[in-house]
């Protein structure tokens, strides 16, 4: 990452959900100051929760404790903060590790009044956020994602949850953060392969709901990859615009509009399922699972060919895969049938019309399907 600069503004986007709305703050060399974004927007904040995945315990997450301790209460008290550290990885977001941090929680007095922190990635983000949601039926709930791919996806939204065995993210719940603080200075230390990985959400929107911004990313693409912090911001914020759009149209999925954020996801979850769990990174597989399902479109005649071929490019000018010579047709079929976006037994899928569109199309065949998982073999 280079350099940031105080004199850099903190941007602002804000998630439209009527009383339950809330900002995203977008800075650089902002994380010491975040007690006070988080005293200034819950006032009444007594007992913090700090949740943080091991990798970024220190020093980010030291140095959002380390703050909140010297923070005093509205009646002029320290404000009591209680730590824990989750292990890195997919396979934390486990009914097991819930268990755990519920125990803990428990054993910190955790009441309603209580405020948890989830300072990490996406894993991070939906097994906090769903002990938040679901420890005396909902406390409140910061998200300070730590990836890039957190940062512009899963920290925003409100969908928790956790994986089963053979399913990602089949139990979980809507539960909206109070908050979403974003500091780029963190993805400095994020690895490289995680950091590009991120960059196939970021592209996500610019072909779902935004032309523009697609528009952009080509022009740009260097400058992503080499971490340049007013093009990563800048990014981000886009990221999170369109995102906070779409949930504010659709925040639980009743319309089919929110659908549209799963943009490749139907491929890319199958793909990680049956690659087993960190075999691939999410961005990488959400990756290869847009270049299917645009492969996908072309084949239906939804699309012109040019749009398939736009997107490899801007993919692959940001590091991202494209193809998986080890994807399994027999054994991504049934996992895809798992979907939920399956309706009464027929797979659906978001499919891309043009760039800055795409649509929610039902009872694709197979035949389809086949050919569009083989189409990045």
């Amino acid at each position: 990452m280079s350099s940031g600069s105080q004199r850099n503004p903190t941007l602002s986007v804000e998630v439209p959900l009527g009383d339950r709305s809330y900002p995203i703050k977008i800075g650089t060399q902002q994380i010491d100051s975040f007690s006070q974004t988080i005293l200034a927007t819950l006032p009444d904040l007594s007992h913090a929760l700090v949740i943080a995945d091991t990798a970024v315990e220190d020093p980010w997450a030291k140095q959002l404790t380390d703050s909140l301790t010297a923070c005093q209460t509205e009646g002029g008290k320290p404000v009591r903060v209680s730590t824990l550290s989750v292990p890195s990885g997919e396979t934390s977001k486990s009914v097991s590790q819930l268990s755990e941090i519920w125990q803990w929680m428990l054993d910190c007095s955790t009441d309603r009044s209580s405020v948890l922190i989830a300072v990490g990635g996406g894993v991070i983000g939906d097994l906090a956020g769903f002990a938040a949601a679901s420890f005396t039926r909902g406390i409140r709930f910061i998200q300070v994602p730590t990836t890039l791919l957190a940062m512009v996806d899963s920290s925003v939204g409100g969908k928790t949850g956790i994986n089963l065995p053979t399913s990602k993210n089949m139990v979980g719940a809507f539960w909206q953060p109070s908050l979403v603080l974003i500091d780029t200075d963190v993805l400095s230390t994020l690895p490289e392969r995680a950091y590009i990985s991120g960059l196939a959400e970021v592209i996500k929107y610019g072909v779902i709901d935004d032309a523009d911004f697609f528009d952009w990313l080509e022009a740009n693409a260097t400058k992503l990859v080499a971490r340049e912090d007013e093009a990563v911001r800048h990014a981000i914020a886009e990221s999170c615009r369109s995102k906070s759009r779409v949930v504010g149209e659709d925040e639980r999925e009743t319309s089919g509009r929110r659908a549209i954020l799963n943009y490749g996801h139907t491929f890319a979850h199958a793909i990680e399922a049956t690659a087993g769990y960190g075999e691939l990174l999410h961005g990488e597989a959400v990756a290869i699972g847009m270049q299917m399902a645009a492969n996908m479109a072309v084949d239906l005649g939804m699309c012109d060919a040019s749009l398939l071929s736009r997107q490899n490019d801007l993919l692959l000018a940001c590091g991202l895969p494209t193809t998986f010579a080890e994807a399994d047709v027999d054994a991504m079929l049934p996992v895809m049938q798992r979907d939920k976006k399956v309706s009464h037994g027929k797979l659906r899928f978001i499919l891309p019309e043009r760039i800055g569109s795409v649509g929610l199309v039902g009872d694709i065949a197979p035949d389809a399907v086949i050919r569009a998982i083989e189409s990045c073999r």
